[in-house]
């Protein structure tokens, strides 16, 4: 979130390339090359336990390689109007695949996966990268990552010590020996080492364990988000040069936002999505059965697919603005053209290979859609679309009813001419295509009853 204030951190072309050059830029395979502000993104925020720089030499493990200590995978809806950070446990078990990492002399090589080891090996164990943690999270949770952001303990020090601290409120009096964190019951402003002491510990919280650290993380997020948006740091110029100073050296990215114009648009963008409407939320699990002493947990696969589903389809976890679902769900209402009347291009951007000669065959064979086409591939994208110009809506309505398309695919825009020069809605299959016949819907996957907090309300840790 501490990219909101890199909006108006640019001011001079010198300070800007001064600021370019403070980022690390590690390059995975599992990253984008590009950032898009037209569609949903997924970016996994992970803080590493590594303990290098300045004061860090006692906490914890000192030979620590940098595992995956702190994960946040965040969902940014399409219409931005909301947001999901899903917490997932370090202590998690899971199977990381085998994945490529790029040295520094730019050659590849495989490192082999594990079976039924911890999550937060998926980062530093046997040399794995940010992308090998991408790979395990898709592995985990059937989402796929499309960036991430790499911070460790001194980033946490620098970025709240440049906003001015970050507000937090516990419920009672706190004197953890391990993480050197007191702090008497009610509210105070944690900056620097004060702030680092309130994520780690987990000895003062709930049952002491790292499910009830996440959620006082949470709550610590929720406070810098309300803090960001409240406009006290990017009005304020001191604040913003120390927090783009801070930000732009604390953070390692993959190649797809590493610049400053691309971390300014992903700023832009979560920037729209209101407060309220941005869901903090752990990845339900359950202890591991294996264990007599639990120590570990593992996916509780009764709860877990429904929250995995809601990010996937981009459904909100909080109450979004119903006349924008309202108008969304007008798009299919109304008079249908005969499906001999539909006239439309296929395109596949679904990876999956025929997707678009499947339909079409389908279509044709099956659903009476004579006048439709298969003009090959475009570049992959999650969701299935339907564009059309206005003139066009009851042959979209059509389409929409036959495929089982749901109210977010389709938008109206305008048409292209088909190979005989007539218009043509110009449909692209997404990586949401499950087959030919099979309904693309999106918009049957519901928000799920789970445990979560909002960025707008102030909680006291206990």
């Amino acid at each position: 979130m501490s990219f909101v204030v890199l909006v108006t951190a640019v001011g001079g072309y010198l300070y800007y390339q001064h600021l370019n050059g403070n980022i690390t830029v590690t390059k995975t395979d599992e990253a984008k090359d590009y950032f898009s502000k037209d569609e949903a993104f997924n970016i996994l925020v992970i803080g590493t336990d590594k303990r290098t720089g300045k004061g860090n030499e006692g906490y914890g493990d000192k030979g620590s390689v940098g595992h995956a200590d702190t994960n946040i995978l965040l969902h940014v809806s399409k219409d931005r109007s909301n947001a999901t950070a899903l917490s997932i446990p370090r202590d998690l078990i899971v199977d990381v695949p085998d994945c490529t990492v790029t040295d520094a002399d730019g050659k590849s090589k495989v490192i082999p996966g594990s079976t039924g080891v911890r999550f937060n090996t998926s980062l530093g164990q046997d040399g794995r990268d940010p992308g090998c943690t991408m790979k395990t999270v898709k592995a985990v949770t059937g989402i796929t990552p499309d960036h991430f952001m790499m911070a460790d303990f001194n980033a946490v020090k620098t970025l709240t010590s440049a906003v001015g601290g970050v507000e937090v409120c516990v419920a009672k009096d706190v004197d953890d020996p391990d993480s050197h964190l007191k702090l008497s019951k009610g509210k105070h402003t944690l900056a620097g080492e004060q702030a680092l002491a309130f994520l780690r510990t987990r000895h003062s919280f709930g049952n002491q364990g790292d499910l009830d650290r996440i959620k006082v993380q949470q709550q610590f997020l929720g406070s810098l988000a309300r803090k960001m948006s409240s406009g006290d740091t990017i009005t304020n110029p001191v604040k913003l040069t120390r927090l783009a100073e801070a930000a732009t050296k604390a953070l390692t990215v993959d190649q797809g936002i590493g610049s400053l114009g691309k971390l300014k648009d992903v700023a832009l963008e979560i920037n729209k999505v209101p407060t309220k409407n941005i869901s903090f939320v752990t990845t339900p699990v359950v202890d591991n059965p294996t264990e007599k002493v639990h120590a570990t947990v593992v996916v509780n696969d009764a709860q877990a697919p429904a929250v995995f589903n809601a990010i996937k389809n981009d459904v909100s976890l909080t109450e979004t603005k119903k006349k924008a679902k309202a108008a969304q769900a007008a798009k299919l209402k109304g008079p249908k053209s005969a499906a001999s009347e539909v006239r439309v291009d296929l395109y596949n951007g679904s990876e999956k290979t025929g997707a678009a000669q499947e339909t079409l065959t389908w279509l044709q064979n099956s659903e009476g859609v004579l006048k439709s086409s298969q003009l090959g591939n475009k570049p992959t994208q999650k969701k299935t679309t339907l564009e059309y110009s206005p003139d066009q809506a009851d042959q979209a309505r059509r389409l929409a009813d036959i495929m089982g398309l749901p109210a977010s695919a389709l938008k109206e825009g305008k048409s292209e001419k088909n190979d005989q020069g007539l218009p043509a809605m110009i449909l692209i299959l997404g990586q949401d295509f499950q087959g030919a016949g099979t309904p693309i819907d999106g918009a049957s996957a519901k928000a799920p009853k789970v445990d979560k907090q909002t960025a707008d309300k102030t909680v006291c840790a206990q």
